[in-house]
């Protein structure tokens, strides 16, 4: 990907996660620096913990986009782990979202532009990538609900990128993405984080995306003139 820099008069790019874990595997992605407070891993990069569910999420991201905050004006990507819903996803494999959905029932869609070039780094990286409708939920999804979601036409579901996203669009027009990493898939249904090898494939890949939202950053022509 090519694009000019960000200077020092444009906001850092925001990551919010929900689990320390996630957050463990972003900063650990980055080149090395410990940051401050909010989880900095590179000077033009902050990684937002905004807890779990899509009610904390939302309450993180308000109070980090708002007025006078460092991350006022900053493009937001949510990351972390999802819940793959089509048949033949394995843990490991990356979903882009084209657009990010909430739980209920009439929640409208938040369209993710810009995310070509995602798409590109992240397939170059030799990574398995899907991209679709990234839905949300209040609570861990599985078995035939799992099915009937899939059958709506998301292509993968989590608890906080809506959330995310939803909150970040109604803070200001900003760029935003949603880039989660399969944890569990229907065919490799994950008990726990960490303790099995899907968990442990999943960590490696989130590990090793931070330098393609670095980019993804560095190539945006920031809207804000």
């Amino acid at each position: 990907m090519t694009g000019r820099p960000p200077t020092d008069a444009e906001p850092p790019l925001l990551i919010a996660c929900a689990l320390g874990i996630e957050r463990f595997a972003l900063r650990r992605g980055g080149r090395g620096g410990r940051g401050g407070a909010a989880g900095e891993a590179h000077p033009r990069v902050i990684t937002l913990r905004t807890g779990m569910g899509p009610q904390a999420a939302e309450r993180a991201l308000t109070e980090a986009l708002r007025a006078g905050s460092v991350t006022e004006r900053s493009p937001v990507v949510a990351s972390g782990f999802c819940a793959g819903l089509a048949p033949g996803m394995r843990p490991g494999d990356v979903v882009v979202a084209e657009a990010t959905r909430g739980h209920h029932a009439a929640a409208p869609e938040t369209p993710c532009h810009d995310n070509g070039p995602l798409l590109r780094a992240l397939r170059e990286r030799g990574l398995t990538v899907h991209s679709g409708l990234l839905c949300g939920s209040d609570h861990v999804v599985r078995g035939a609900e799992r099915a009937e979601l899939h059958a709506a036409g998301a292509v993968a579901v989590d608890m906080e990128s809506a959330a995310t996203l939803g909150a970040a669009q109604a803070a200001g027009r900003r760029p935003v993405a949603a880039v989660r990493v399969v944890v569990d898939a229907p065919e490799h249904e994950l008990v726990r984080i960490g303790t099995v090898r899907g968990g442990i494939s999943a960590f490696r890949v989130l590990r090793s995306v931070l330098p393609v939202f670095h980019e993804w950053h560095r190539s945006l022509l920031l809207p804000w003139r």
